[in-house]
């Protein structure tokens, strides 16, 4: 299901209209988003390269996958939907925290979001849509701070601000152990 329309927020996630997404975009509007992280069993996340043809932060690395609810539906949902269409499985999520964000691209557009943040556990087969994923692979907690940390480079602005809190999520939830 391709997304034309987004729904626009309030600074407390209130919905307050809708806009056209590569609009949005262009405008730094305000806009409800999701990020899922997902982990195996060895407590290790799941990261994708992004596909270079991506509208912004194309060949960066970021978590499992990210996207937008259409309007009417329910952003749960939609992170559920995205998963199986980005990355061609569908697994139990379940919120861990949200944040708001800006960012500034090169060309031209700006990622202003309301990010509801899912995580999970998934062992399996990943068919990902090429289209959307480059490629993808598990890496610890631990490497993935070491890499943010040498080359910050790599990863989207998204995952640099929710890696954070997300890692603090994990070892609160699995005491630093796998899940």
């Amino acid at each position: 299901m391709p997304i034309t329309e987004v729904i626009l927020v309030d600074e407390k996630d209130q919905p307050c209209g809708r806009m056209e997404k590569m609009e949005a975009h262009r405008a730094g509007a305000l806009h409800r988003a999701f990020s899922i992280f997902i982990f195996n069993r060895k407590g290790e996340m799941l990261l994708q390269q992004r596909a270079k043809e991506t509208y912004h932060s194309g060949g960066l690395w970021t978590n499992a996958c990210c996207s937008h609810p259409i309007p009417g539906e329910k952003t749960k949902e939609a992170a559920q939907r995205r998963l199986m269409e980005e990355l061609g499985f569908c697994t139990e999520i379940q919120k861990v925290f949200d944040f708001l964000y800006k960012a500034d691209f090169e060309n031209g557009l700006t990622e202003h979001e309301f990010d509801h943040v899912f995580a999970g556990e998934y062992e399996g087969e990943i068919n990902f849509n090429r289209d959307e994923v480059s490629e993808v692979c598990y890496q610890s907690i631990p490497e993935i701070r070491d890499l943010l940390g040498k080359q910050p480079q790599k990863f989207t602005a998204w995952f640099h601000l929710a890696f954070p809190r997300v890692e603090n999520w994990w070892l609160q939830t699995y005491n630093g152990k796998p899940a």
